[in-house]
């Protein structure tokens, strides 16, 4: 989204419940209980099916073991325990790629996690990164959702709408991630913080280029002390001295490059969260058009470029390939939300996207590593010597499909 339409749509509103922000459904009791001690059952109470999600380490490597692949159409809760699994933090429910329910920071040994969703009858896929099997086929049996008809303009505005439900969804977990930094960092667990820092950091770069036009009411949008991205996400390379250092990078200066907590680290991980929530709060205004999407998709692969394969963003905790992935999957994600219109306006080029995509992805999970903070291999100056120029011109291929998106879809 373009920043003036972002400026023009957006003022401060009254706080809101940050629960409100759950774009995917609530958790309740039931769906908790069926998770607790990882047993595998799957049942149907006031009309809505439990699927208890285990992931433990094995011989074969980390599972993802559901209960069940198949439940009747109507709300279905999925509740995830990590028994064991140390290379697995995350589960999402995925259709034609699109990510529908997700659940992130599943550590070792926490209470499961739930979510609720109500699914058509249709072919889903619950996705665990990083597990001997990432992708396991989930089958809704009954009356199929609606198709989406209409003219491909129709598609793309739909497609368009849908997507605030995945902004709003990143925007709730960013907060609560950064919350649990702060914890870490109040509490002086300096290798805690470390690791939640690695956790909180991939929310905002899936969404970066819906939020980054967000300016404070009484500041000019010249003047970073009132911007929101750069009191949230400005890096060493930007550093105004006028207004000096914030957000994330400045507590991952502290944790990593100072290796310690002092107090002022502290009150910048407060001031940090302070801000997210300010960024949720304002993130309920937005609306969006399919070009939006399209120059957003294309905005994150530069951001990749610009600042992920440079090594720039990631300056002391060097896990730029762990923003490198969210900044692709948020770009895929606005791909993916106006691929039936898309696929009207253009089959051929759609499907070139849909395959590159697929080839950056494969390549992304080369890299993955689950000893290293955010589940990536740190990039460092060794690494960024001999794989930054196979990592470019991956990506360049695809940033050259997505750069025709936005004039596609402007005129369909």
């Amino acid at each position: 989204m373009s920043t003036a339409s972002r400026r023009a749509a957006v003022s401060l509103v009254a706080a809101v419940s940050l629960a409100s922000l759950a774009a995917c459904g609530s958790s309740n009791d039931d769906a908790s209980d069926a998770g607790k001690g990882g047993s595998a059952t799957t049942a149907a109470t006031k009309g809505v099916s439990h699927v208890a999600v285990t992931m433990a380490s094995g011989s074969n490597g980390d599972a993802c073991t559901p209960s069940t692949t198949s439940v009747p159409a109507g709300p279905v809760t999925f509740s995830v325990k990590n028994e064991s699994a140390t290379g697995l933090t995350e589960l999402e429910l995925l259709q034609d790629q699109k990510i529908i329910g997700e659940k992130e920071s599943l550590a070792p040994g926490l209470p499961a996690a739930s979510f609720t969703l109500t699914l058509g009858g249709g072919t889903y896929q619950i996705y665990c990164p990083g597990a001997a099997t990432e992708t396991i086929d989930f089958k809704v049996t009954g009356q199929a959702s609606a198709t989406p008809t209409g003219s491909a303009a129709t598609l793309l505005a739909q497609g368009a709408s849908d997507y605030g439900k995945y902004v709003t969804t990143q925007v709730d977990q960013m907060v609560t991630s950064v919350q649990k930094l702060q914890q870490d960092v109040d509490s002086g667990n300096l290798s805690a913080a470390q690791k939640q820092y690695g956790e909180a950091r991939p929310f905002y770069e899936k969404i970066e280029s819906d939020v980054d036009g967000f300016v404070l009411p009484g500041f000019k949008p010249t003047d970073n002390k009132g911007n929101l991205d750069y009191l949230v996400d400005m890096r060493a390379s930007n550093l105004v001295p006028a207004v000096g250092w914030h957000g994330f990078h400045a507590v991952e200066r502290d944790i990593f490059a100072n290796q310690k907590i002092t107090a002022k680290t502290k009150q910048l991980a407060a001031e940090l969260t302070a801000n997210v929530q300010k960024l949720a709060q304002l993130s309920t205004t937005l609306t969006y058009k399919p070009e939006d999407l399209a120059n957003g998709a294309a905005g994150l692969l530069e951001e990749v470029q610009a600042n992920k394969i440079s090594g720039e963003e990631e300056k002391y905790s060097h896990i730029d390939l762990v923003d490198f992935a969210a900044n692709v999957e948020g770009a895929q994600q606005a791909f993916a939300y106006l691929k039936p219109g898309l696929t009207a306006v253009d089959a051929t080029l759609t499907a070139t996207i849909g395959q590159r995509f697929d080839t950056v992805n494969a390549m992304l999970d080369t890299y993955r590593d689950p000893a290293e903070i955010g589940g990536y291999k740190r990039y460092t100056a060794e690494l960024k010597k001999t794989d930054a120029n196979k990592l470019s011109q991956t990506v360049q291929a695809l940033q050259d499909s997505l750069a025709h998106l936005a004039e596609k879809v402007a005129t369909a």
